[in-house]
């Protein structure tokens, strides 16, 4: 996948230096040391935050030994979570510049620079020089990429053998109108939505086996649904931590 800026026009991805405004908050001003866990409430970007990673680290079987990729790793979040945890060695790639120098900063104020190595690039294009990983994860990221074949390729090449490929991703459970996915490019950046058959099907034609796979579309919407309503009841708070300009535009994106 080519950079491409509209990538901003999902609001998420804005303003994405607002977790400086949280650390303020907590008295972490400067470049103090901070631990992971008073980040877990503000660097997962995916739903269901660590709750969603620790389902991942248990079903794979995460553990010191290991090397992990993470495509998509936006400030960092899930990496510091399973580096921490586990001991891992996470390799997070991010194609936004802004948050992989955000995601710099905080994997190196918690100590974890030697377990976690950030490396900013496109996947379908970054030259790994034969490196091999034990699991390849993914937290809604995956459907910003349209060339989905490609991208399952190099994740099929990229993964040892017996190695793991574990992704939360978004698929279709109904055709979309032109209106509909024109809407869902702007605010999500939604590249590639197919349904579920055709998204299990492309994953064991590359070559996977299939061991796992749920719908999470009732526990989703659960989590969109509390998350937008949370985010409402704290406005005077979210107001003088980000300003309005902040609060309008995550509040937009969680509407």
């Amino acid at each position: 996948m080519k950079h491409n800026s509209n990538i901003k026009s999902m609001k998420l991805y804005n303003h994405v230096d607002r977790i400086y405004n949280e650390l303020k908050e907590l008295g972490k001003i400067n470049s103090e040391f901070l631990f992971v866990e008073e980040l877990t409430n503000f660097d997962q970007l995916h739903y269901c935050g660590t709750k969603a990673v620790d389902f991942s680290i248990n079903k794979i079987g995460i553990d010191s030994s290991m090397c992990i990729l993470e495509i998509g790793s936006g400030i960092g979040g899930p990496a510091r979570y399973i580096a921490n945890k586990t001991g891992a060695t996470v390799i997070a790639l991010e194609l936004q510049s802004d948050q992989n120098n955000i995601a710099l900063d905080l994997t190196e104020r918690c100590g974890l620079s030697k377990k976690v190595k950030h490396v900013c690039g496109d996947f379908l294009t970054y030259d790994w020089e034969g490196k091999k990983f034990d699991a390849i994860v993914s937290w809604l990221a995956l459907y910003h990429i349209f060339e989905h074949k490609i991208l399952l390729q190099k994740c099929f090449d990229l993964a040892k053998p017996g190695g793991f490929f574990y992704a939360e991703d978004l698929f279709s459970r109904k055709p979309f109108s032109k209106k509909e996915l024109s809407k869902l490019l702007k605010e999500i950046y939604a590249n590639y939505l197919p349904d579920v058959q055709t998204y299990k099907s492309e994953i064991e034609k590359i070559g996977f086996n299939l061991l796992f796979c749920q719908d999470m579309s009732f526990e989703w919407t659960k989590f969109t649904r509390n998350r937008y309503l949370s985010y409402n009841k704290q406005k005077d708070r979210h107001l003088r931590v980000h300003g309005r300009d902040i609060y309008n535009s995550i509040n937009s994106f969680y509407t």
